[in-house]
């Protein structure tokens, strides 16, 4: 490529340089707008974890070419660059701006190279410079998508340049450059289709400029050989060589092409391009018209919109209508170009015949006249064919300038020309700074597209500012009655200002717009899966009423009916299955989005959630990891997967247990959960100092979490650090007053601890206040009776403990003790007891017994699901859910309870040891 610009010389490239720099300097402090959210922010083939085999696999936009949502556009090798910038900047913004303006300069300064061909330099360098500051190309530049043009351009031209290589001394064929050509035209397709069409530019190259012929020579020549009166001359039969073989691998692209869309067309809706599903004469007529818009706005871009679909350029239904007269006029004066072109030889000829070429041959793809496309004017289109036209404005010029009088009026026009359009162009590069400051823009062109109403509402509601949205989607639905995604998005923003009643009356109007199915009949009829959602969210809306969930699954299996691959409406539905207690059919609903779709590591999450439901902890493990095989990062699955290996039980699970939930700390560092869980596992392998770490930092992030504290505070008990326990105790029960195990844990320290049995007695009395059959709260104070001697309460209380639980044998031998105490002091009429040896004892029976408690706070995540969702954006919901677990506590032996002394340690160090079961939360 650089041997082919050699005669571009430095000045004249650092003047494209300088130039392009000054027009589009503002363009690197543009965001990511418009389509580029699709292509960049919510593609998953830019990101490293993504094999790079998808984005030969999928579109554009990281849709498989298999499914109908995608749009067909087949561009790998633009993806790979925006991949390689993900790589070095991730979403910043400013290195992708930056390297489209890179592509657009070598794209100048290659066309530079082409336009000498035809022109003289200084033509040449007008015709470079009309193309760098065109406002045109800031859809192309400045929008990140536009770089599809950019890299396909660089291509295109490549090929030809390379082409022209192809003629050696005495006409002889060099097929080196011609397989370079085949090789480069094969890359431009890859960066975007039109590419293709440079095979055509290089054939009239070859038949009327390499080879000189004229249309009335090969009419001529033509005639001569059908009558016999002459042969094919071997030049024309070289040419004919080159043709085919140029032809022959066109050809063969084509096929590879169509292979890879799976013979497929994308389809559209009426709404993207109306005159594609309008009835004749009136599809003909508005696509002819579109033609000559597209030539005003090269002429004239003063008026530019960056979405020109739905109602921007009404259809032309009649004959009579005026705009026939454009379209008339549009093709006589292309007609009497091209019969110029061909018809006379000449270097004029031949230079309008290149240009025409250049603008007519890569408009073709997206001229709607052969096949419709999904859109109806789209200004980066215009970036090649733009080429042509500023061939022809600087020939035109050249002429002009020939001649002495028009020559100083013809420079003041060119340089006005140059300086406003450059000045269009760093003005139009601020409308690409937000997508709110893009579509405003818009619409101060174009006030009959709904879609542009409907932007700036997505624009607004992406800020929080509903109340604005609303009123911008309520125009849309004003502008285009029948846009079932205006009517959509008004729901959704009804919602989200909490206004159920008119959400759902929004929704149901967007539902009445589909095709209706006719009963008995199969519905044949192909709708726009977004479209589809509007079942999706009618059901995710109305199912927060629990008496109308039956209602919601019928809006679910309508979607389905409607669209058997609708992949959205099995996941939705499968959730509200759990939410009906109805896991197996659930088990069905995501089982069949799996047929669709094995590599959704969501329904993987899904299916492993169904299988909790049905107590099948290892298949739902087996489901985690499926989900993990195919997403390593996917939170929710590391969280749960890390949960369920805990709770198994299995020693040997818990180090994978704990990589996991590091894993997931690390995705999300600040949620208290994952910490939590960490320090329950260090709790379980004896690792104390640890565990005490992990639950620190929990309660850091979240100061009132409850289960955090409470065995926080349990850990300090049990490493004889009860004095430690008792500031977080206080912390828990300030912010839970109520919580019956911090009280219990609190009395007992109070009581063994601090020696504050008043204290300790004001726990057990709100325990059983709380719950006045607390068998635990209620034994303890007995306990406290007996410590404060009142053997007849605490005989009394005693019996009443027995009765909550009569087959517990520690209470019946605490009783037995407290009477035998009773009867002693009877008989012996002793006034005072022992100090507290045998209180002691009664308390360490009573330990050998006193379950207390580790508090596990786990979270399962419901099934992920798509909700509410007119663009496809995907949300997570949680909830919480209880979980039970025991351990065993280790036993004292028996020698350690025969000396009182030796007992009454014993004991303190039971309370401290205490069995572990997860609480009821």
């Amino acid at each position: 490529l650089l041997e082919k610009m050699a005669d571009v010389n430095l000045k004249e490239a650092a003047l494209i340089v300088g130039v392009v720099a000054a027009c589009y300097w503002n363009s690197l402090f543009c965001g990511f707008v418009f389509d580029d959210v699709s292509a960049i922010l919510d593609n998953k083939d830019l990101h490293p974890s993504t094999p790079l085999k998808n984005l030969f696999q999928n579109d554009f936009w990281g849709t498989p070419m298999s499914e109908e949502r995608s749009h067909k556009s087949y561009r790998p090798l633009t993806v790979l660059t925006f991949r390689l910038n993900y790589l070095f900047s991730e979403l910043n913004a400013v290195s992708y701006h930056f390297l489209n303006l890179v592509f657009h300069v070598v794209v100048c300064v290659v066309f530079l190279k082409v336009c000498k061909l035809f022109l003289d330099n200084r033509s040449s360098m007008v015709a470079s410079l009309l193309f760098a500051v065109h406002p045109i190309h800031t859809e192309a530049v400045t929008g990140v998508v536009g770089r599809a043009e950019l890299l396909s351009s660089i291509f295109f031209l490549a090929a030809f340049l390379s082409y022209t290589k192809s003629k050696g001394p005495d006409n002889t064929i060099v097929w080196t450059p011609i397989a370079v050509t085949v090789f480069l035209v094969a890359v431009a397709t890859l960066c975007k289709e039109q590419g293709i069409t440079v095979v055509g530019i290089c054939c009239v190259y070859e038949v009327f400029i390499a080879q000189g012929y004229t249309l009335p020579v090969l009419l001529d020549t033509a005639v001569q050989i059908l009558r016999g009166k002459g042969s094919i001359p071997f030049s024309m039969l070289q040419t004919l060589l080159k043709l085919i073989v140029l032809m022959f691998s066109t050809l063969l692209l084509v096929v590879v092409r169509v292979q890879v869309i799976q013979s497929h067309l994308p389809v559209f809706t009426r709404f993207d391009n109306p005159a594609a599903v309008s009835p004749s004469p009136a599809r003909q007529l508005t696509f002819n018209y579109l033609l000559p818009v597209n030539a005003w706005l090269l002429l004239n871009p003063s008026e530019l919109c960056c979405d020109w679909t739905m109602g921007t350029i009404p259809l032309v239904e009649s004959l009579l209508d005026v705009r026939n007269v454009a379209t008339l006029t549009f093709f006589c004066f292309l007609g009497s170009l091209i019969v110029f072109s061909l018809r006379y030889p000449g270097d004029s000829s031949k230079t309008v015949l290149m240009a025409l070429c250049l603008i007519v041959l890569p408009f073709i793809p997206a001229s709607n006249l052969f096949f419709p496309v999904g859109f109806v004017v789209a200004e980066r289109v215009l970036y090649v064919p733009s080429m042509g036209f500023c061939i022809l404005v600087a020939h035109g010029w050249k002429k002009l300038s020939s001649k002495s009088v028009l020559r100083k009026i013809s420079w003041v026009c060119l340089v006005a020309v140059l300086f406003t359009h450059a000045l269009k162009t760093l003005h139009r590069n601020w409308d690409w700074e937000s997508e709110y400051t893009l579509f405003m823009s818009a619409l101060k062109v174009n006030k009959n597209n709904a879609k542009l109403w409907n932007n700036v509402g997505h624009a607004l509601e992406n800020e929080k500012n509903f109340e604005r949205a609303l009123q911008f989607f309520i125009q849309a639905t004003q502008v285009q009655p029948d846009d079932i995604g205006a009517h959509m998005n008004v729901g959704r923003t009804y919602k989200n200002l909490n206004k159920t009643k008119e959400a759902e009356e929004s929704y149901m109007i967007a539902k009445s717009l589909m095709p209706q199915i006719i009963p008995g009949k199969k519905y044949a009829a192909r709708v726009a899966p977004n479209h589809l959602n509007v079942y999706i969210n009618l059901a995710n809306l109305i199912r927060a009423n629990e008496s109308r969930l039956e209602e919601a699954d019928q809006l679910y299996r309508q979607a389905i009916s409607m669209r058997p691959d609708f992949k959205q409406a099995y996941i939705s539905r499968g959730e509200l299955l759990l939410k009906m207690n109805k896991p197996l059919k659930a088990k069905e609903a995501y089982l069949r989005a799996l047929e669709l779709d094995r590599t959704n590591a969501d329904l993987w999450y899904n299916l492993a959630i169904v299988y909790i439901e049905l107590k099948d902890p290892t298949e739902a493990l087996k489901n985690f990891n499926r989900a993990l095989e195919l997403n390593p990062t996917h939170k929710l699955a590391l969280f749960n997967s890390a949960l369920l290996m805990q709770e198994s039980g299995d020693a040997r699970l818990r180090p994978e247990a704990k990589q996991r939930l590091l894993h997931y700390v690390k995705e999300e560092p600040h949620d208290a959960n994952g910490y939590f869980n960490l320090g329950m596992l260090a709790m379980d392998d004896k690792k104390d100092t640890e565990a005490e770490a992990w639950m620190k930092k929990a309660i850091r992030l979240q100061p009132n979490f409850r289960s955090a504290l409470f065995n926080l505070a349990l850990l300090y008990s049990q490493t004889a650090k009860e004095l430690m326990a008792l500031p977080v105790l206080e912390d828990l029960l300030r912010y839970y007053p109520d919580h019956t195990k911090g009280l219990i844990l609190k009395g007992d320290i109070l009581m063994n601890q601090k020696k504050d049995i008043v204290g300790a007695k004001m726990c057990f009395e709100k325990i059983l206040k709380l719950d006045p059959n607390n068998v635990q709260g209620k034994h303890n104070l007995c306990v406290v009776y007996f410590e404060e001697r009142d053997l007849i309460k605490a005989e009394k209380c005693l019996v009443e403990t027995l009765a909550l639980a009569p087959h517990e044998e520690y209470i019946h031998r605490h009783l037995n003790i407290v009477r035998s105490k009773i009867a002693s002091l009877s008989a012996t009429e002793q006034s005072s007891l022992p100090a507290y040896g045998t209180a002691t004892e009664a308390a360490e029976e009573k330990k050998k017994k006193f379950q207390n408690l580790k508090e596990v706070k786990t979270k399962q995540t419901a099934p992920h699901t798509t909700v509410d969702n007119n663009k496809g954006h995907s949300k997570n919901r949680k909830r919480t859910e209880k979980n039970n677990m025991d351990k065993e506590t280790p036993k004292k032996s028996t020698k350690e309870i025969k000396d009182i002394e030796k007992k009454r340690v014993a004991a303190l160090k039971r309370l401290e040891e205490i069995e572990r079961i997860l609480s009821g939360e």
